[in-house]
Parts: structure tokens; C-alpha cells; sequence
């Protein structure tokens, strides 16, 4: 029995409407985080301006209000900003109005009606919260009430293709469904106000958004689901992490990472790429997840990738910073967008572990 082709029907991508420069965001970083020397001063500079962003969107509740109020100077009595629970009651302000908005427009382009879809399948890694947003997706977009729900949580930036993992399982095994997915982040909360460089390379990257799709079995659609593998990198369980503290989730790098990522991942991605009956050179599109630029260089450089393979990785970068999981949705997007989308195309990102996720549209 030959298994059916699962494809995605509609895509859509939400991006907060507040969006700050990335000289705004250093500014902001200097005022409310003040390095303790002109050492420190210059560091941050430095990172600020070299990670690749030019600005991103920061998210706001459904009030509209400020959500830069959050963010306060350091004092001797707060030394390290707000709470975790400060940040959280943030996050579930913000998330769900980019939720909405990321779902409806998926619904839209794939012209299904809420009521078809038969499974949701969420994914977030910078807050948490029951009933959340994948309940007000529920009740706000008009899905059914015995819509099966299924959430992907605290993978990090990989969690996209995890969930569309999962998505393509329940299509596959069951030709009626119709499922949407939706990958929302609120990295902004979880600024951190310290000196460490790693903390710094999280402040400067990270940004707020939202994107959803439509699966379904189905000979239609922007691109088919066709394969994905996982890969756990041997002795690198210390160089990424993503953790939950009492001043809001933290996330540590370590320097050699992009090393790794440069000497591991060719050599798995080719013996993946040729299970498939594919080699790197195959492939049309990379839309891999912009970790930061060096991420991006050191893929690149393992895959011996053309210069220009991942002009859209870089694009979205500069253009919305890091926004966690959904990213890689949005990277695709800009592919469609400009018309370039071309199968066989490969999704791929990183996360704590050190683990990478990938999945082949062909």
C-alpha cells in the first residue's frame, strides 16, 4: 500500500506591526542593561551590528499597549528585570493575537474553512500557559470544538519541522484530515540583562512572529511533504540549551557551535540527501534556519552550498531577526513569494542537543 502524498495546502506568516531597527534595539539594550565598562559597551556594539539584523517586530497585547513597558533599567533592588511569571503573563498577551492572525491567513490561502479542519498541532518554545492560545485559535477562528489538539513544546528552533512531522503523520494515516499548524514565539520577553557574550548574541538576535499552514493528503498544494530525518550530534549536549529561569528562559551558545555544525552536518546531510536518491547538488532550494550568520556560513560551507543558496535564510534574517520556530516557515514564504520555490527543496534548522531537523519537499 503506497503511502499518500501529503501536502501543504496555504501558508501564512504574521510579524508583529511594532518593529524597531536593530540601532533602536541596541539603544534600548545599552539604556535598560548598561555594560560596565566601555569594553563591555563596545562588545555589545559589535555584536549588535554583526549578527545580521536590521530590524524586527516586537509583539503587543491585544490592547495595543507598549510592550517595550515590560523592560525597566536595572536597578540594585532588579538587577535582572522582570520575573518569570512577569514574562510569561507577557507572553500570553502577545502570542495569541499573532496566532490569530498567522492561522487565518493559512486558512485563507489554502481556502479551507475552519470548520474542516479535524487537527491542530501547535508549537511554541518562549512561554507557557493552559488553556493557551491553541484554545483561542479554537473559539477566535471557528474550529470545531472536537478539533484534536496536539502541542509541540520547548524544542526550540527546530520545532516547526517537528510539527510538521507530526502534521504529515495524522494526513497520511488518515486521507479526510485537515490539519493547521501554528508555530508562535514571543522571543522579546526573555531579554536578558547581563553581559555574558552569549546573552548578547540571544538579545541581539531574537525577534517576535507567528506562521501557520494546512496539511492535508492531497494531489494539490504549494509543496509536498516528502521525507524528514533527525540528528543528534555526538559530545554537544553543552553547547546549546535552552532553560527556564527565574528571570525568564535562557538560552546558552557556545562559541565552537558553528564549528560543529561545519564539520557534522555535510557529512549527515549527504547520506540522508542519498537515501533519498538525491545528493546536495539536487537540490533546488535551502531554506534553512538563519540561527545567525555564522549558523548560516558554517551550513553553507559543510554542504558546499552555491554563494547564493541561502540568500532567502539571510534575507528573512536581516529583515525580522530570529523568531525561533516559525522562521523556517517564513523563509519559505519569501521562496513562494518571489517565486523561486523550486522541488526538491530541503528545510533545515538546530536546536538544543545539539539536534538538527530537516524534511525534503519533493
Amino acid at each position: 500500500m503506497s503511502t499518500p502524498r501529503v501536502a501543504m495546502l496555504g501558508l501564512g506568516c504574521a510579524a508583529p506591526t511594532l518593529r524597531r531597527s536593530q540601532e533602536d534595539a541596541l539603544a534600548l539594550a545599552l539604556s535598560i542593561a548598561p555594560p560596565g565598562n566601555d569594553d563591555e559597551r563596545r562588545r555589545v556594539e559589535a555584536i549588535y551590528r554583526k549578527c545580521g539584523v536590521d530590524s524586527r517586530g516586537v509583539a503587543s497585547g491585544d490592547d495595543a499597549s507598549d510592550p517595550l513597558a515590560l523592560f525597566h533599567p536595572a536597578t540594585p533592588a532588579a538587577p535582572h528585570g522582570p520575573t518569570t511569571a512577569e514574562r510569561l503573563h507577557a507572553y500570553a498577551h502577545r502570542a495569541t493575537p499573532l496566532a490569530r492572525r498567522s492561522a487565518a491567513a493559512a486558512l485563507a490561502d489554502a481556502q479551507v474553512a475552519a470548520a474542516r479542519i479535524t487537527h491542530l498541532v501547535t508549537a511554541t518554545c518562549t512561554g507557557f500557559g493552559a488553556p493557551g492560545w491553541d484554545i483561542d485559535l479554537i473559539t477566535a477562528l471557528g474550529l470545531p470544538a472536537s478539533v484534536h489538539r496536539t502541542h509541540v513544546g520547548f524544542m526550540g528552533c527546530h520545532a516547526a519541522l517537528n510539527a510538521l512531522r507530526v502534521a504529515q503523520a495524522i494526513a497520511a494515516a488518515d486521507p479526510a484530515a485537515r490539519v493547521l499548524l501554528c508555530c508562535t514565539e514571543v522571543c522579546s520577553i526573555h531579554f536578558k540583562y547581563q553581559a555574558r557574550p552569549d546573552q548578547i548574541v540571544a538579545n541581539a538576535l531574537f525577534a517576535d512572529g507567528s506562521a501557520s499552514c494546512v496539511i492535508a493528503a492531497s494531489q494539490e498544494g504549494l509543496c509536498a511533504l516528502n521525507a524528514s530525518a533527525s540528528h543528534l550530534f555526538p559530545a554537544s549536549a553543552d553547547q546549546m540549551s535552552w532553560s527556564i529561569g527565574d528571570h525568564g528562559f535562557e538560552m546558552t551558545l557556545a562559541h565552537e557551535l558553528p564549528n560543529t555544525v561545519r564539520d557534522q552536518a555535510g557529512a549527515w546531510l549527504a547520506r540522508w540527501l542519498s537515501e533519498h536518491g538525491l545528493t546536495t547538488e539536487d537540490v533546488h532550494h535551502w531554506a534553512v534556519h538563519p540561527g545567525g550568520p555564522r549558523i548560516l556560513t558554517a551550513v553553507a560551507e559543510a554542504a558546499a552550498l552555491p554563494r547564493d543558496a541561502l540568500a532567502a535564510s539571510r534575507a528573512v534574517l536581516a529583515e525580522h531577526g530570529n523568531m525561533s520556530s516559525p522562521t523556517v516557515l517564513f523563509i519559505l514564504e519569501r521562496m513562494r513569494q518571489s517565486g523561486t520555490l523550486q522541488e526538491p527543496a530541503v528545510l533545515l534548522s538546530f536546536g538544543p542537543g545539539i539536534t538538527a531537523e530537516a524534511m525534503l519537499l519533493r
